[in-house]
């Protein structure tokens, strides 16, 4: 069947160019149209309180998302004319602040001092800004644009919304440049270790054909996360261009036979047919084992990262080969001595040392196990923003000149008696932390009576089923304090409304972290027990498996071990991701030096030459690839101010060496250690 897919190949060479770039345009439509979610948050799983609150908001309130407006410096008269502005912008619902209670006219002074707080300080004034929907959703991005429009360099917008549309600008200026430094470095190590000038764009002209099919399939999904669109097309350059090297090397290989070019491409294809798919199953089960999350970022990542690997494929087999021989007058023309060596030697220098490089593993191991689970994380979105964009600004200035960092949202039954939902906010005001509890029933009473609230503002905060509360809360998000303030405020509501739902940031992230723990765990089990299985089946082996998961596992604590003791934070989603995504794309490295010894073993080599011709063989092949991985990452983690951007692929590009490491030296060690155990729980290989 590989065999007669080559020749297929081979003779429709033309038509697979034709149609691969046609299919480009359809690719770059569903591309340009996919929608990009720019909140992390909108990921947690739908059956938990704080996202059906989130929908009972949206639904029964017809409110969403809220931001907060401060001015300082303005008159009233000024800030009551741009309040005005603000409630006619397209997706804004309600516009909360003084003049909403009491005419301007009247002395701030009047005012209740819980109002009269939440409101002001020094010479800034704060706006409540209520929109239409949801915190990401499109009009409400458009919404934070063309209030800023509105604004001069006297207002600061406050709010997550503020802060996904500084993610979203920033992102995608950035976004260009992370392909052209990850197509530029990739160039200049295929140059280094190939033989050819020309070769290294064919590669990387299939490899971006295929990036482009997979990220215009993206609009059958409906949306994909920034992060999974800025990490897809460097992720998908990194995992397959081992397949591209393959490829060229088998049909080089082929030509050194005497081979006619057709020929000897339509066996290249073949073997490389056969070759890559059984090493693409581990890499796509890595991505794969991503769907398992909960937090269903995983499942955004998994699918497209999945589907990339398959594209990936697709592409070598198909539309590499015909570049190459569309080129080949070209190739031959633009051949070179490689200029990365061969390292003779590093077969038996690791033999020699073998017992050297276990004793050193196991040194390491415990302060890499140590550093692995005490890596500090963060979850506060916005800690991964530059401190310079606006809506980090806007926070700043909120914390400083009003104490506050977070706004709650309590979602209450409309039926609660107003002295109930008074009572209920003035224990909540005894919490530590909470600076004001607003809502219609905390706002009335003998000095404003509900007839002086205007009727829009009225339906804001309280409708037939449901009235809301905005709380206003010192402490920033994610902290240790916030998460204890969110579990006594739910507490209290509880106490007076057992179907009432706390929502807001500072609760959604709460519940992130909750899950983030389980979905660490179930991936991490996940990706294992799959891979575990694949080497089971592909080696018929119960202990090979052991050894070369063991191997890279070696390696992912290691890499991400090193932010502990460098004292460096990573974002949440490292732990979870990067993993499973090391295992599955640098466990071929594995898969290919076990095959080669195993090769040996089975046709009569002593244990020590099986080892050492091993390394030999594949060293050069893992360094190629690992460094190519390196090369389209390095770059984008060095370059990219978004911090979760760049962590993840800082950990990637340190990843490939740390694994490329561990199989040159460790597992060598281990399988000539190893040696009798193996041969007695694996079936012999053949050929």
């Amino acid at each position: 069947m590989a065999r007669k897919l080559g020749e297929w190949v081979v003779r429709f060479r033309k038509i697979i160019l034709t149609a691969a770039l046609v299919l480009l345009i359809p690719s770059a439509i569903g591309y340009i149209n996919t929608r990009v979610n720019y909140d992390l948050l909108t990921y947690l799983p739908k059956d938990i309180e704080t996202m059906i609150g989130q929908d009972i908001l949206k639904e029964e309130m017809g409110s969403g998302g809220f931001s907060t407006l401060i001015c300082e410096g303005m008159p009233e008269k000024d800030t009551a004319a741009l309040k005005e502005k603000i409630m006619k912008v397209d997706g804004v619902k309600d516009v909360i602040w003084y003049d909403s209670v009491l005419d301007i006219s009247v002395p701030m002074e009047m005012l209740p001092d819980n109002i009269r707080e939440a409101f002001n300080s020094d010479d800034s004034t704060l706006m409540f800004i209520i929109f239409s929907d949801t915190t990401s959703a499109d009009s409400t991005i458009q919404a934070v644009r063309d209030i800023r429009s509105l604004c001069n360099e006297q207002c600061f917008l406050t709010g997550m919304s503020a802060v996904l549309v500084d993610t979203q600008d920033l992102s995608e200026s950035e976004a260009p440049i992370y392909v052209v430094m990850a197509v530029a470095l990739s160039i200049l190590v295929l140059m280094l270790s190939m033989d050819s000038w020309l070769v290294p764009f064919l590669f990387l002209a299939s490899i971006g054909m295929a990036i482009l099919y997979n990220l215009g399939s993206n609009l059958f999904l409906g949306s994909i996360s920034y992060l999974t669109k800025a990490l897809a097309a460097v992720l998908q350059l990194g995992v397959t261009m081992d397949y591209s090297i393959f490829l060229w090397h088998s049909y080089e290989s082929e030509l050194s036979q005497g081979k006619p070019r057709d020929e000897a491409m339509a066996a290249a294809i073949a073997e490389t047919f056969t070759s890559i798919v059984g090493s693409s199953v581990t890499t796509v089960a890595g991505f794969i084992a991503l769907c398992f999350m909960s937090f269903t970022l995983g499942l955004d990542i998994g699918i497209v990262m999945a589907k990339g690997v398959v594209f990936g494929v697709i592409s070598c087999i198909t539309i590499l080969p015909s570049l190459i021989l569309a080129f080949d007058t070209l190739l031959q023309k633009s051949r070179h001595k490689a200029i990365l060596p061969d390292f003779r030697g590093i077969g038996s220098f690791v033999s020699r040392h073998c017992y050297k490089f276990l004793i050193l593993a196991l040194v390491l191991l415990f302060p890499i196990v140590h550093g692995y689970r005490r890596v500090p994380v963060y979850f506060n979105l916005d800690s991964s923003l530059p401190e310079t964009l606006p809506s980090v600004i806007a926070n700043e200035k909120l914390e400083a000149e009003y104490h506050m960092n977070a706004t709650h949202i309590l979602i209450m039954d409309a039926g609660v008696e107003n002295k109930d939902v008074r009572q209920m906010a003035d224990e909540m005001k005894q919490e530590p932390g909470v600076k004001w509890v607003l809502g219609l029933n905390t706002i009335v009473g003998p000095s404003i009576p509900r007839e002086m609230i205007p009727e829009k503002l009225q339906s804001s905060l309280i409708t037939d089923n449901y009235q809301i509360l905005l709380i206003g809360s010192e402490y920033k998000v994610a902290s240790d304090e916030v998460n204890r303030q969110v579990d006594d405020l739910k507490t209290i509501a509880k106490n007076y409304d057992s179907t009432s739902f706390l929502i807001g940031e500072a609760p959604c992230t709460k519940d992130l972290i909750q899950i983030s723990s389980h979905d660490f765990n179930a991936v991490s089990t996940a990706s294992i027990g799959i891979i575990f299985l694949i080497i089971a089946i592909v080696f018929k082996s119960i202990s090979l498996p052991v050894i070369l998961v063991s191997v890279i596992e070696f390696g992912i604590m290691l890499n991400m071990g090193i932010p502990y003791y460098t004292g460096t934070r990573l974002p949440f989603v490292a732990n979870i991701v990067i993993g499973t995504i090391q295992l599955g794309a640098t466990v071929d490295y594995a898969i290919l030096m076990t095959t080669r010894f195993r090769r040996n073993r089975t046709a009569g080599m002593e244990k020590k030459e099986a080892v050492s011709d091993a390394v030999e063989t594949s060293a050069k092949s893992i360094m190629v690839s690992a460094l190519s991985f390196f090369a389209a990452t390095f770059g984008v983690g060095l370059y990219s101010n978004i911090d979760m951007i760049s962590s993840l692929c800082v950990l990637m590009s340190r990843g490939a060496l740390i694994s490329m490491v561990c199989v040159i030296f460790l597992l060598p060690s281990l399988l000539l250690i190893f040696d009798g155990l193996i041969n007695k729980t694996t079936m012999p290989q053949r050929g």
